[in-house]
This record gives structure tokens, sequence and C-alpha cells, in this order.
């Protein structure tokens, strides 16, 4: 008892902590009376005309196991005051409730550790299933249990320590005033002598008084409840499965019973449907395709209508672009209907949707933000550093545009993210012969852009990449533009940059020192021509940033003052003694670092911020982070599996300078809404995490150690000056000296070198002897 305690006043120390503010307007999560929270006047196009609301199923069981009381009081932490907490109502032998995700307790429980051997079979609406059954367990052994998280992509760092809770004892957490009960089996149940209406009517409704939704996918059971509820008071809403389940009272299916929404209202006052009823997604492309008519239909029948299956880290469409916001709004933002509200595993998410983004002008942005900078462009969309990148980029508000830049053989300057071909084009597919091994640049083989012409190079297709492609299920991004795209010279991305309006772009220089010595490539200088012949180096209209991984190549641009130098460091870092510091400004005025060298994680928890920020602001060094995306993988689970919020906590939480990020429509969505201000007084803001807290309600005997970062050193800063660019044959292997493979002849490339170097040497002495 006294751990669950401990748990529970953690969270709500970070809560109150995260959301109060002595002054100033009430952020997320202030748990203020509902009659204080007043809608903003929107044209809703729900039944009533009135905000959509936000369900949460089991509370935040995104990040904590479903209806934990970690759960319940986070939902009603982040969102407001109107939020609806659901309970899935599962019954005890003994006849009394308790909020479960399902009838069996394996999966959702530690059922298997206390009661091992215990596992039935019992009938279900027709189907025989195997598991425990809470059915089985009087309410004084399922006090025994906790809960665990049954999605295997969230954390279990918060299984074990929760346990399953009754509904009356939900009413009881700090905020929690609405209540939505489910009941999924009441056939089941009732074969067990268990009335759910019963248990509503004469037991739970006498404890508490907040029951405004009572839903069920049985028709017996709502018909029932409609004979004992005050309709003035409780809604009752008709849950519909997947079309072809079978629906217990009628044993009609779903599907067909949908089409009837006239007799759905005689015994209902809304529906609550899967999100696929509503706006459909190709089984074969995971496209969206066009919204069908359900929500207006219902409607115009007298029908509110609910929206189920909403979570951050679940992706049902690529047309969204991995932002959770952006599918909310495609429901509730469009000319034709709204939804009435949202079941989510993430009400923080669905909250900001309908606060934040839906029927609002986004026109204007905030001017003191921090820079938007794209990683090859916008890379999350489309095959990085390609045209239709970029102008997504800049269609998207990017202020800062990058171009990586690579060299051909044969000396043309262009952008790509990397030298290797291999997974950014289609090189794979035409010149694997080429392949070779550069340890300087990289440890695996890769097919080399300075070991292939301009129109080789040319030949190829982009390939959009994903750092993700791999995962298990893999997460690949907008497949319909695998291969769309051209690539762009650095010449030609300077003269698009000049014609858009951004503020400025990023040239990002790498290898410079392998390229002039081993490749007879000079990279800066083909830099320093094409930014002198854009004549960047002749305005102050647009800034222009040189980044790289070297001193000595900043080093090279130090006479021209207007460009910004960034020193980008790679490995993750903590802090930047004082020395470090004063070595840095020898070579720029500016720094990138990775995301954990600001905000260190472990184990996909943030710990702690680090010294860096500070250390690098306290001599005007600012401060760029490197790469956020949208991916859930990518995020941290303090961030909720929501990007927004990461951009928050890096902006507003520890104030960066600026974002360099794959997706920048998202960083321009957020500072363009209103729930990034500050200062303006509102009901919500879209507020930064605190490092570290949400790790502090972890179980301390389970609890990840802490991984604490190196701080920088000089060594880390200071390269050797740059070799002179050193003319090679052209006819030299692209590789530093190892053995490339056998060409298909099966002569080895350096016997063949040798066997040319005597026939030379013989040719010259036989000149000799003849002259």
């Amino acid at each position: 008892m006294m751990k669950q305690l401990v748990i529970v006043f953690l969270l709500i120390r970070a809560s109150v902590a995260q959301n109060r503010r002595d002054t100033g307007p009430a952020p997320a999560g202030d748990p203020v009376p509902a009659q204080q929270y007043i809608p903003p006047p929107k044209n809703w196009l729900t039944l009533n005309g009135s905000e959509p609301v936000v369900i949460a199923r089991g509370g935040s069981s995104g990040v904590f196991p479903e209806s934990s009381s970690l759960a319940y009081i986070m939902a009603k932490s982040n969102c407001l005051s109107n939020a609806i907490m659901l309970c899935n109502l599962q019954f005890s032998k003994d006849g009394l409730g308790v909020c479960l995700s399902d009838v069996r307790l394996n999966n959702i429980t530690t059922i298997n550790g206390a009661f091992k051997d215990q596992q039935t079979t019992k009938n279900i609406n027709g189907n025989n299933v195997r598991g425990w059954f809470s059915v089985d367990y009087t309410l004084e052994q399922l006090g025994q249990l906790y809960l665990v998280q049954n999605v295997y992509t969230r954390s279990e760092a918060f299984d074990n320590t929760q346990p399953i809770p009754t509904p009356d004892t939900i009413v009881n957490y700090d905020g929690v005033s609405n209540l939505w009960l489910n009941v999924p089996y009441d056939l089941f149940y009732s074969q067990h002598n268990i009335s759910a209406a019963k248990y509503i009517t004469e037991y739970l409704q006498k404890l508490i008084s907040n029951v405004y939704y009572i839903s069920s996918p049985e028709i017996g059971f709502l018909k029932t409840m409609g004979r004992k509820v005050d309709h003035n008071n409780t809604m009752l809403v008709f849950m519909v499965l997947e079309p072809n389940a079978v629906e217990p009272t009628t044993n009609q299916t779903y599907g067909s019973i949908l089409k009837n929404l006239t007799a759905i209202k005689s015994f209902a006052s809304g529906i609550v449907v899967p999100k696929s009823y509503i706006i459909p997604v190709n089984n074969k492309t995971r496209y969206l395709e066009p919204a069908t008519t359900l929500v207006t239909d219902a409607h115009n029948a007298g029908l509110q209508v609910y929206a189920s299956g909403f979570a951050n880290d679940i992706y049902s469409s690529y047309s969204y672009n991995f932002e959770p916001e952006a599918e909310y709004l495609t429901f509730i933002d469009n000319s034709q209907f709204a939804v009435d509200g949202f079941i989510t595993d993430f009400p923080t998410t669905a909250t900001e949707a309908i606060v934040c983004f839906a029927l609002t002008n986004l026109n204007e942005t905030r001017k003191d933000r921090p820079l938007i900078i794209t990683h090859n462009g916008a890379s999350g969309v489309y095959a990085g550093c390609t045209d239709l990148a970029y102008q997504q980029a800049v269609d998207d508000g990017a202020d800062i545009i990058d171009c990586t830049v690579q060299m051909s053989k044969d000396g043309v300057a262009f952008c790509l993210e990397s030298p290797d071909l291999i997974g950014k084009t289609t090189a794979a597919t035409v010149f694997m012969s080429k392949a070779t091994s550069v340890p300087e640049i990289q440890k695996e083989r890769g097919i080399f852009s300075f070991d292939l012409t301009w129109t080789e190079i040319q030949s190829l297709k982009p390939q959009i990449s994903s750092p993700f492609d791999k995962s298990n299920p893999p997460i690949i991004r907008n497949p319909e533009a695998k291969n769309k795209g051209k690539f762009v010279t650095l010449d030609g991305f300077l003269e698009f940059a000049k014609t858009k309006a951004v503020s400025g772009v990023l040239i990002n220089i790498n290898n410079a020192a392998y390229l002039a010595s081993k490749k007879g490539l000079g990279v800066v200088d083909a830099v320093t021509k094409a930014l002198s012949n854009a004549t960047f180096d002749k305005q102050s209209t647009q800034q222009v940033m040189i980044q790289s991984d070297d001193s000595s190549v900043l080093s090279k641009f130090k006479d021209v003052p207007a460009y910004k130098k960034v020193l980008h460091i790679r490995k993750e870092v903590s802090a930047a003694p004082r020395e470090v510091v004063e070595e840095i400004k020898k070579y720029a005025n500016a720094v990138t670092v990775t995301r954990t060298s600001v905000i260190s994680t472990t184990e996909s928890f943030t710990t702690n911020a680090t010294n860096i920020l500070r250390d690098l602001h306290s001599a005007n060094i600012s401060v760029y982070i490197s790469a956020l995306r949208n991916e859930y993988l990518s995020i941290a689970f303090d961030y909720l599996a929501d990007p927004l919020i990461e951009v928050a906590t890096f902006a507003q939480g520890v104030g960066v300078d600026g974002i360099t990020t794959e997706f920048p429509a998202t960083a321009s969505k957020y500072f363009r809404s209103k729930c990034s201000d500050d200062v303006e007084k509102q009901d919500f803001r879209i507020l930064p995490v605190v490092p570290g807290e949400l790790l502090d309600v972890t179980d301390p005997k389970t609890r990840p150690n802490i991984i604490y970062h190196p701080a920088l050193t000089v060594a880390d800063i200071v390269r050797p000056p740059l070799p002179p660019v050193t003319p090679v044959s052209q006819s030299a292997p692209g590789s530093s000296g190892l053995v490339a493979p056998a060409p298909q002849g099966g002569v080895p490339t350096n016997v063949a070198n040798i066997g040319l170097t005597l026939a030379a040497i013989m040719l010259f002495c036989l000149l000799s002897m003849g002259h």
C-alpha cells in the first residue's frame, strides 16, 4: 500500500511541477471545474455544434497500464476538465465491478504468477476462449494482482506496481469527474448469474453520481438500461464492433445493424465506431480513402458519433506522415462533418488537436522561437535532398534548408546526406560492382559518389529512407513517393533558395580531408565558388551557415564574416568546459549537437537536462539540436509518442536556438499554434516535459541505470589543417588502399595495377635503348 501511495505522490508532484504556474494562464492539466472551461467559439459540425470530447480509454493507457491509477491521474493532469475517463467494466466472482481491458486476465495482469495453473476454457458469445477469467476470482483475490502493459511497444517499467481499480475508486482520484462505463460482455456475465445492470443501478450509482456515459456492444443490455437510467443525466451508447462480428442479442453482424440508424436511435443516443468506419484506409496501400457518410447519416438520425481506435504508437495510414494530431484533425476539421468525440490511448494528443489546431488559423508564427532547420529537406516525406524534399520543406515553413555537399568523380558538387549512395538511391541495383571499403568514412562497404561520374549518378533514382525500416515491424515512409524527385546540384540548390521565402541555407561539409588527399576533389573550393557565383557572399538578406565536424573546414571560411560557422559535434556529450568553449569560439559561433546531448535518455526515458546548453550560451554560442523525427520509436516515452511535445520541450523547456528536423511541418505547426504561447491566457497549452520526472515514477528496484555522457574536450574539437588537393589518376580505385573486390575477369585490381606498372617500366627501358 505504501508503495502505491509513493508512486501516486510522485506522479502528482510531477504533474503539478509541469503544469501549474504561480502566475499567468492556466496550463494544460490544471484541474479546473468544468463550468470554468468555456470552449472558444468555433463552428463545429458535431451533432449539437459543441466541441468534441476526449475519452481516455483506461486513462493515459498509451503510457501506463490501462485503468491504473497512474493512467487516470495523468489523463486528468494533461487534459481539459471535461475529459472523460473510460472504464471497461468486468466482474469478479462475487459480482463486483473492476476496470480491466478484457474479460481475460492474461497479458493484462500478473495472474500467471499468482494463480499459475488455473486456466480454464469458457464460451464467450459462441467462441471457446482459454485463459484466466475475472469471473473465477473474488474481488479480494483480484486485489492480489497488479496490472501490466499489454502493448509490447510500450514501456514495461510501470508493470507490477498498480492494483486493479474499481469504478468507485477512479472518481476518487484528483480531478476525475466524468466517467464512462463500457460493458463489453453482459451476456457472458449473466450466464454466471451476474447482472451488470443491477450492479450499476443498485450499487454503483449509490456510490457515485457522475456516470455520464454507459456503452455496450450488446443491444439487449442497452435496452435493459434504457428502462433504468435517467436519460437526462446518462447517455446510452451503442459500441459497434468490426463489420463481420456478430451482435449476440440479434445474431446480426454489426455491419448490417449499422445500416438502420433509426433503429439504433430507439435504444441509444450515440454510437462508438472504429475509425475505419468513418475514414477507410486502403488495405494494400495504407493511404486514406474518401470518407464515408456515416457521421452525417448518424447526425441526421439524431445520433452522436464517437470514433475509437486512436493511439499515437499504432500507425494506420501513411497519409498522416507519422503526425498523430493530423489523424485527429481529419475527423473534425473538414467541410463535411465532425465526430462528437474520440476514444484514445493518448488523450493529451487528442486535446491538442481539438483545442490548438482544429478550425484555427495557423498563419501567424511566433517571432521569438528557435529556427526550423531541415535535415535533407523534408526527408520524412520525400527522398532526402531532392527537389521535392526541398519544395516540401519550404511549403511546410522551414526557416533554413540544408545541403550536405557530396562530390562526383568528375567534380560536380551536389546535395545528398551521405557519400554512400546505397539506401539513398537505387545504386545497389546498378553499380554494385563498384562497391568498396573506405574506413575513413564508414565501417560498411558502399557505393560512393566520388567513384561515379555525375552522368552515372543522374542515371539513378533517389530513394526515400527511414531509420526504422528494419524495425519489427518495419516503419517505412511514404512509399508512394519512394523514388520520386530529382537530385539537386549545389548550384541548383542555391538558386532554388534564392527564389524562395526561406531565411537562409545551411551548407554541410564532411570528409573534406579525405576527398582532397585521396580523390583530388576540393569540396571546400567547390562550396566557396558556388556561394560566390550565387552572390551569397555579397548579400545579407538570407543567412548562410557553413556546418562541418572539421574545425579546419570552418577555418577556410573565416574571411567571410557574413557566414555563420557551425561546428557539428556528433558524439554524445554533457558539458563544455571553459577551455573547450574558448577553442570552439576560434572556429564557430554556433554548434549542432545530438538531442541526447541536451536531454539525456536511458532506455527511452529522459533522465536530465545536461549543462551543454548553459556552457555554450554563456559564451554567446548558438546551439542547434539534430535531428527530430516524428516516428514514435525515435521519441522518448516522456513525450507521449507525440512529436509536438518533444518540440515544445526543446523549444520552451530548455531553450535551444534551432531545431533540425526531417519533418519541418510538425515544428512549424507547433510554433504557429496559440498553444505554444506561454504568455497568452488560455485553458490549454502544449507544455514541455521535465526531464527525468517520468522515470522517477518507475519502481526504483527495476529502474534503468542513468547513463552520463562525457564532457567535450579540446581533442574533440581541433582537427589537423586540411591537406592540399592532390590530383589522382582517374582510373585509380575508389578505396583507401584496401584490396577492392576482384573484377569480373577474376584478376585482382592490385595485381592488374602492378602488371601495368611493370609494362610501363619495360617500355621505358626499350625506348631508352633505342634512343
